[in-house]
């Protein structure tokens, strides 16, 4: 792919080459422990690093110190802006802020310590080694300089930090865990399963499919290529070959990003292409005659200038740096080559001009190449095992429901069917499921919040032993109190694990007391009572140690504890169990109209919140993602600073809301942004509605009484019909009666062979 080992290392560099090389995170620190083997521990050491005070961290301690209350000062701290990127100092952030302001003008304890936090700001805190740099010396560190030892570990660390190591002569290798390739090697490995000589090397790097996926912009799980303004470029570029996802990969960041309009219409013959000179035509062929890459730099000079590649590195750097004098030089033997290859003065001096302007921008393309090219495998394994690389993608997510989220959203376009976690059939990590040829994916019981892997794993480890568990006392009496606790069986319930042996969650949670009780062994029984604990004597039916006529949970209740512990919904929709016509009536769109129809410019959506991530700008301003669940889809929504605070009491996971919003499309970019908010439930109620309800003969009528209920006012016209010989009656309970809940009525109504209808008016 035409890269140069002199942009890496020549006999002229005159800066110490910087090693970053990426491994598979889950052996990382055997690379390490090689580094130690091979040139001996006197010659490696970890790299220090210094933790300074940021505003939070500041105003935190001093807040500690000053025996403030925790959580007067978290409130505080979590006002102030975060933004790593940007950070803002604290005297930044409270300018920017009016609540803070406020609080600091009226609270003297809070002033207090934000004068001394704004005093400590910046300082060096602690010490600490970096995670993943590494010296290695062609002697003892010791002699080119000062140790440090951490006392929570056994490495040595240097006392100079990054930057002054390299001054002290030191090569600095970087030693770093990527996701990435541990996601490759266990799709892999799953791969192996089915096809033993599977091998990643040899896949084809020009497949059809994979260029198509990449084409549509689906690159949800494909490293590098996932944002959604990435997705943008792949459906305006089009790509075909493996070296336009290189030249992606090095444009796509500020400054170069500025090129990619160009290199697209470039590439597809709406504009043309100029190479600079007749000369370059080789050099920038590639990239339709943009400069992409450092490598043409070099290159360029090489040919138009007969610059060794050292030299051309030398050059490369100056450009970078932008450092006046040695650009001076460099023009000058630049203008003095070309010459020889018989190029005027003024073209000459016009193309270095032109190429200083570029090269700012230019990217290291052994870089890009070399993510490119793992970008390419990913989406090759996503394109041609699905099942594996999305189960491979979703374990090493494990801990993060945000990301699970995002990945369920894609296994549904995927059309991958997601099973709910089971204590039968999941493993402790997701897994790959099949049943007559038919494959699914299992969610794996240790993503369930606050249970760990260790006791999920003690758990499959005993039904892979000892068979399937029967129900739950044998589930109890095999795992005991030790592996299962009170809270892990309560969150294993709420997800729904315990549903193939026991229907009703409600009486499970309601007994988990006892479980824990009788099983721990702390319960007392009586004498008469010795023999119940031999396990195949005690039932769940006994009304002496359990609690017997629990009522099952409301679906409302029972989908409000599946998100509290799972992040989302498995067994129904909270929207689901409203009327449908509901959502036709008030124009309530789903998001497939909204990028169905481009004339849409503002609508109402309604879904339940399941990830807000909060953002500050420059300025300190916040805005945040929310990311909701509707009853077709996930959608992401975006809502700014004036809106953020306005409807903050709304913004919390869980809840159901109507969302006014602004569309702003950008090409095949949809931005969703909120302009009001309001309470779907309370919208619902408020509502006018006219509600038949049509008994039949086999009707069962006592039903009518857990559906509706008295009332002194309501916005509801209630009708009842029946047939009376022939004759049908119609009873009007409009202003006296109200519907009790309308949760789940569909479902409920079909049991009980009661019809009904439900019209909506526009609210005077």
């Amino acid at each position: 792919y035409d890269l140069l080992f002199e942009r890496f290392l020549n006999p002229e560099r005159v800066s110490m080459p910087d090693f970053d090389i990426d491994f598979c995170q889950n052996r990382r620190d055997e690379v390490i422990e090689y580094v130690n083997n091979k040139y001996g521990k006197d010659s490696v050491a970890h790299i220090i690093t210094f933790g300074t005070l940021a505003s939070r961290a500041a105003f935190r301690d001093v807040g500690r110190v000053l025996e403030i209350p925790y959580s007067e000062v978290d409130q505080f701290a979590k006002l102030i802006p975060y933004n790593p990127a940007n950070p803002l100092s604290l005297e930044e952030s409270i300018n920017s802020d009016t609540n803070l302001k406020d609080i600091v003008k009226n609270d003297e304890r809070i002033s207090n310590v934000v004068d001394i936090s704004l005093k400590l700001e910046g300082l060096h805190r602690h010490a600490s080694t970096h995670a993943a740099g590494v010296v290695i010396g062609d002697s003892k560190i010791i002699e080119n300089v000062p140790l440090y030892k951490d006392p929570n570990t056994s490495v040595n660390a240097t006392q100079f930090s990054m930057k002054y190591v390299e001054k002290a002569g030191l090569i600095k290798f970087d030693f770093l865990g990527l996701t990435t390739l541990s996601i490759i090697q266990d799709t892999t490995n799953l791969i192996k399963k089915r096809i033993n000589n599977f091998n990643l090397k040899s896949i084809a790097m020009n497949d059809k499919k994979t260029f198509e996926n990449l084409s549509n912009g689906e690159t949800i799980g494909i490293f590098q290529l996932e944002s959604n303004g990435m997705g943008s470029v792949l459906r305006q570029l089009q790509p075909n070959k493996f070296e336009e996802i290189i030249a992606v990969v090095a444009l796509f960041r500020p400054g170069p990003m500025d090129n990619i309009p160009s290199f697209c219409n470039r590439k597809h013959g709406k504009e043309e292409i100029n190479y600079i000179h007749p000369l370059l035509k080789n050099v920038l062929k590639e990239t339709y005659g943009i400069i992409v890459y450092q490598e043409q730099v070099m290159e360029i000079a090489q040919v138009l200038s007969n610059y060794s590649l050292g030299e051309a590195d030398l050059l490369r750097r100056a450009m970078g740096k932008k450092i006046q004098k040695e650009m001076d030089a460099q023009k000058n033997r630049f203008i003095d080559g070309a010459k020889k290859n018989k190029i005027q003065y003024n073209e000459a001096s016009k193309i270095f001009d032109l190429v200083d302007k570029f090269a700012g921008y230019g990217f290291n393309k052994s870089h890009a190449a070399g993510y490119a090219l793992l970008a390419y495998q990913t989406a090759y394994l996503k394109t041609t095992f699905p099942f594996e690389f999305m189960t491979a993608t979703l374990n090493y997510s494990i801990d993060r429901t945000d990301r699970i989220i995002l990945l369920k959203k894609e296994i549904a376009r995927l059309n991958i069917e997601f099973k709910k976690p089971d204590i039968n059939y999941s493993s402790a990590d997701f897994s790959i499921e099949e049943d007559n040829g038919i494959k699914s994916i299992r969610f794996g019981l240790a993503a369930i919040k606050g249970v760990g892997m260790k006791s999920m794993q003690y758990l499959v480890d005993e039904r892979n032993q000892n068979g399937k568990y029967e129900d739950i006392i044998d589930f109890m009496s095999r795992l005991k109190g030790e592996v299962i606790n009170k809270r892990q069986l309560e969150k294993l319930i709420q997800a729904g694990c315990f549903d193939g042996i026991e229907k009703n969650r409600a009486k499970l949670f309601a007994n988990v007391k006892n479980f824990v009780e009788i099983f721990g062994g702390n319960k007392e029984i009586n004498s008469n009572q010795s023999s119940l604990f031999e396990d195949s004597k005690i039932s769940f039916l006994d009304e002496n140690l359990f609690e017997q006529n629990i009522k099952s949970w409301s679906t409302g209740f029972l989908l409000k504890s599946e998100l509290e512990v799972i992040g989302f919904y498995f067994s129904n929709h909270p929207l689901s169990l409203y009327p449908k016509n509901y959502f036709e009536h008030n124009n309530i769109l789903n998001y497939q109209d909204i990028i169905n129809n481009s004339e849409i410019r503002n609508a109402k959506i309604v879904g339940s919140i399941l990830d807000i991530k909060e953002r500050s700008n420059k300025e300190g301003k916040k805005y945040a993602f929310l990311t909701i669940s509707t009853l077709e889809s996930q959608v992401e929504l975006s809502i700014f600073n004036d809106q953020l605070s306005e409807y903050r009491n709304y913004i919390k996971e869980g809840n159901v809301l109507l969302f006014y919003i602004d569309i702003s499309r950008n090409n095949e970019n949809i931005r969703l942004v909120i302009r009001k908010i309001k309470d779907f439930d309370k919208s619902f109620h408020e509502n006018n509605k006219t509600i038949n309800i049509y008994l039949q003969k086999n009707s069962d009528y006592d039903f009518l009484n857990s559906i509706i209920e008295k009332c002194d006012h309501s916005n509801e016209k209630l009708f009842i019909y029946m047939n009376k010989n022939g004759k049908l009656l119609s009873f009007d309970f409009s202003k006296k009666y109200k519907i009790a809940s309308y949760k789940n009525m569909d479902k409920l109504m079909d049991n009980k062979k009661i019809d009904y209808s439900i019209e909506f008016q526009e609210n005077a």
